[in-house]
């Protein structure tokens, strides 16, 4: 009898703690939906008033600079809160979406490539509780964006007084692909540099202004886009580009006429005082005694207020500047990336109603290391397959590249095309292994001949991440197309070879790395 009354007190005691800790764990679930409602709110309070700044025309420094901390903090805002929301979405089919990516420590990409601290769950959203840690965080994140908002409104006033930028027909932001993102900052730096004039009589030698970037990091797209301006246009009266074979064509010595290079803008009027503006794109750098005869030379030819942009993926040219220092791009933020990529991915849908795909949306963003033209490819079939299984078996593809050249060569794919290292193709099946001889990634603008047939190829980059390739040879595939300008088409070449023939480890064995 004793034995029977005390398991129906046990029985009784541990049903009424389970009604406890329920009634606890209410509140505190209600208290993390209440904190990341005003989280959102905040941050819809900072995306109008991010995109009413970037219409408008602004001169004073202080003010883009308050803008640029404004908008990194909305960022970080929005990855934080689609971090927690996503946290708890199970992958769909065969592949499991809450791996953590973690890269070796010889990675040269580990410095670069976003960490999605994204666990996995069985349990749905709603479901999915927010620990304290995490709620902290979300609060601290809104008193910081409340703060830094309330500390505005001097700046909302301002920006009244700065005219509007009028809109282009791809102008717009419900279609990423059709915008410069992430650049506002450096483009009216730029943009300031290039309008500002010299009042001494001493100051007529053209000023220059460096700029070093990596591959890919929009360094053209953004000088394309200053040239644009009708602010840079109405001031200069000729707009002209050079590249590294413009300037061996003329062996460095004498001054830079425009039948050499590509005139981007001409307009001789009178108010432009017959100012000119060269812009100089360099692969690598530029000795010293070179660069002296080729400034001599345009010294004396160009008219007073000219300017002089030298673009180069090498650091050696920081040191050709006049007035300031180099601007150096670098690739985006983790925060920034991300909300670019999920902007690509979904577009003007809203990714909270698919949280599973948000969810996996953010592991693949964190394997493309940063990169514009790998955001680009990727998007651009999650887009036209929108489906969690596809991008599952998507994910795992790239878990897959990603980590089969870590542990061959010790650095990401994307550093290796960089480098002009080959790579093996990522694939989603497993019929033949393509590698990229040479990494050979290349460029052609809208109106530059194809060289060969190869330039006109119909195969693209997601017909071999996809398996559609299965012949063998050499062949040249379409990486991607860009839509804003300089509207680059890029290609790359390929050959495919059976598995167990690829030349990559015969070639530089000294290079791979275990």
């Amino acid at each position: 009898m004793e034995t029977i009354v005390s398991a129906v007190t046990s029985d009784l005691l541990s049903r009424a703690l389970s009604v406890v800790i329920q009634r606890c764990k209410r509140p505190k679930a209600e208290e993390a939906e209440h904190k990341l409602q005003r989280l959102q709110r905040v941050l819809l309070r900072a995306d109008a008033m991010v995109k009413e700044a970037e219409g408008r025309h602004i001169g004073n420094q202080a003010m883009l600079r308050q803008l640029e901390m404004l908008r990194q903090a909305m960022y970080r805002g929005h990855y934080m809160l689609d971090t927690v929301k996503c946290r708890g979405q199970e992958g769909d089919g065969e592949v499991s979406s809450g791996l953590p990516v973690t890269l070796p420590r010889f990675s040269s990409a580990r410095h670069r490539l976003p960490s999605f601290p994204i666990t996995s769950s069985k349990k749905n959203l709603k479901n999915t509780m927010p620990n304290t840690e995490s709620l902290n965080k979300l609060e601290k994140m809104r008193n910081g964006l409340e703060t830094l908002m309330d500390d505005m409104v001097e700046f909302t006033v301002f920006l009244e007084g700065y005219p509007r930028i009028p809109r282009q027909p791809y102008s717009t932001y419900l279609i990423l692909d059709k915008v410069m993102f992430g650049r506002q900052m450096e483009k009216e730096t730029i943009i300031n540099f290039l309008l500002r004039t010299g009042v001494a009589a001493c100051d007529e030698s053209p000023k220059v202004l460096p700029i070093v970037g990596a591959a890919w990091v929009g360094m053209t797209t953004l000088i394309e886009h200053v040239c644009l301006d009708e602010r840079v246009r109405e001031h200069f009266s000729s707009i002209v580009f050079f590249t590294e074979d413009d300037l061996g064509a003329q062996g460095m010595a004498s001054p830079l006429p425009p039948d050499i290079g590509v005139i981007k803008h001409q307009d001789l009027t009178a108010t432009s005082y017959g100012r000119s503006l060269s812009v100089i794109e360099l692969a690598g750098d530029m000795d010293e005694e070179t660069w002296s005869r080729l400034y001599s030379s345009a010294a004396s030819s160009m008219a007073h207020g000219s300017k002089i942009i030298v673009a180069s993926r090498s650091e050696k040219i920081s040191g050709l500047g006049t007035t300031q220092e180099a601007l150096r791009l670098r690739h985006l933020p983790r925060d920034a990336y991300w909300y670019f990529f999920r902007t690509l991915v979904f577009g003007s849908a809203n990714h909270e109603d698919q949280p599973k795909l948000a969810s996996l949306a953010m592991e693949i963003a964190a394997l493309t290391n940063g990169t514009f033209l790998g955001a680009n490819i990727m998007a651009s079939m999650m887009r036209a397959n929108l489906n969690a299984r596809f991008w599952s078996r998507l994910l795992q593809c790239l878990r897959d590249y990603t980590s089969r050249h870590l542990l061959m060569f010790g650095e990401h794919p994307a550093d290796l095309i960089q480098k002009g290292r080959p790579v093996y193709a990522c694939r989603m099946t497993q019929q033949s292994q393509i590698s990229i001889l040479g990494g050979n990634i290349y460029q052609k603008g809208p109106y530059q001949k194809c060289s060969t047939q190869n330039d006109v190829s119909k195969l693209t980059a997601q017909d071999i991440i996809t398996g559609c390739v299965t012949h063998e040879g050499k062949f040249t595939a379409l990486t991607w197309r860009s839509t804003i300008p300089p509207y680059y088409t890029y290609f790359v070449n390929c050959e495919s070879q059976k598995a167990g023939c690829s030349t990559i480890g015969k070639k530089r064995p000294r290079q791979a790395r275990f």
